[in-house]
């Protein structure tokens, strides 16, 4: 991911839960709070309601690389956090990719930088 970085600690989730917006959709909810830097940093959840281990993991990969392969559609400055809904266990690729790119256009941040 080029111009971004993970969300690792709980302070830095729970920043964004208190105080971004969020919207939802069948499959994901995405919180999205402006970070005033030129990076947006992203964060991943999956609840083990979702499924086991491999499972979890496989949504989580699906998740990460549906959003590095839009990164560039994504406007910078903003943390995000994603978090799959049960029904995301046996969706595939294509359709979590639609999901994520759906919220992303709901939160507005969608587009180029200079929007």
């Amino acid at each position: 991911m080029i111009y971004s970085e993970s969300l690792k600690k709980n302070r830095d989730f729970q920043k964004v839960y208190r105080h971004g917006t969020s919207y939802a959709n069948r499959y994901l909810v995405m919180y999205v709070l402006e970070n005033n830097s030129d990076k947006n940093r992203m964060g991943i959840s999956v609840s083990k309601k979702v499924g086991n281990s491999v499972v979890r993991h496989r949504i989580t990969r699906l998740i990460r690389e549906s959003y590095r392969l839009n990164e560039g559609s994504f406007r910078r400055g903003y943390d995000f956090v994603v978090i799959a809904r049960v029904a995301s266990k046996e969706k595939s690729y294509s359709e979590i990719a639609s999901a994520l790119l759906h919220l992303g256009r709901l939160h507005q941040v969608m587009g180029s930088e200079n929007d």
